[in-house]
């Protein structure tokens, strides 16, 4: 197996948990906030594909599929255009809220379809390449991808938890 392939069989997984999480859910679930000032499962999994979708733009020279496919306009948060949720506060946290599930899975797979194109596109020695040179050490793609990788995985685990909270009150 290919470090690409266990790059794109991880984003995988990112996907199909993005689409157990909000399965099933209503507004009232995916907007419920376990204590004040928490986040949501909305936010957790618009975070996380805000994520994913700058740095894996950044990362490959791509635009980012919330900028050009539509998917700011269909979210009509009222947010700054490039906002990805980092350093929110409870008040921004409030500000992101979708009718349905649905927006979120569709604008996940889109990044996720972006995402996908871009790993297939990999050959092993590109992981080496420097992709952010404002760290120290330097980040290279392959530090990258794991990054947004561990980062998504972080976020939807804390959606799929909050859940399990929200379904468990609800019985």
């Amino acid at each position: 197996m290919h470090a690409k392939d266990i790059l794109i069989d991880g984003y995988g997984r990112i996907q199909e948990e993005v689409h157990d999480t909000v399965d099933g859910l209503g507004p009232d679930e995916l907007h419920h906030s376990p204590a004040p000032g928490a986040n949501t499962i909305a936010w957790l999994v618009w975070h996380l594909t805000r994520v994913q979708d700058d740095h894996i733009a950044d990362a490959f020279g791509l635009d980012q599929v919330w900028l050009v496919d539509g998917w700011e306009k269909r979210f009509g948060l009222d947010l700054p255009r490039a906002d990805t949720g980092y350093g929110h506060t409870p008040a921004k946290v409030a500000k992101v809220r979708v009718a349905g599930a649905d927006l979120l899975t569709g604008y996940y797979d889109a990044v996720h379809e972006r995402t996908l194109g871009a790993l297939r596109s990999l050959a092993a020695k590109d992981l080496e390449g420097v992709v952010d040179e404002r760290w120290d050490p330097p980040v290279t793609l392959g530090a990258r991808l794991v990054s947004v990788l561990s980062d998504d995985l972080q976020h939807i685990g804390q959606a799929a938890y909050l859940k399990g909270l929200v379904q468990s009150a609800a019985a």
